[in-house]
């Protein structure tokens, strides 16, 4: 009966709070310039650029390199997959602390 429990439904990559923060983040919003996420998350550039290379490898985010005007600029969006899985690590903890 243990596969019943809620934590089976967890997302083990979200596990991390930097992660779930990032995909919280773009939950809310679709999509958003990394250097937004990086301050709401609070945290490095190297720390949000190494997490976000997890979740796109898993497909959860996209991200996006393009330019405004001559400054270089990368999007982060996340994708229908991920928000399907964060939506069911969310219910998961949920049921969980019901």
């Amino acid at each position: 009966m243990s596969d019943r429990h809620p934590r089976h439904r967890l997302a083990p990559l979200l596990a991390s709070p930097v992660r779930l923060s990032v995909v919280a983040a773009l939950a809310a919003v679709g999509k958003a310039e990394f250097g937004y996420v990086r301050d709401l998350v609070e945290v490095t550039d190297s720390v949000l650029s190494k997490q976000a290379a997890a979740l796109e490898e898993a497909g959860w985010i996209a991200v996006e390199k393009g330019r405004v005007g001559r400054q270089p600029r990368t999007w982060l969006a996340v994708t229908d997959e991920g928000l399907a899985v964060y939506r069911r690590h969310l219910d998961a903890l949920r049921d969980i602390a019901g």
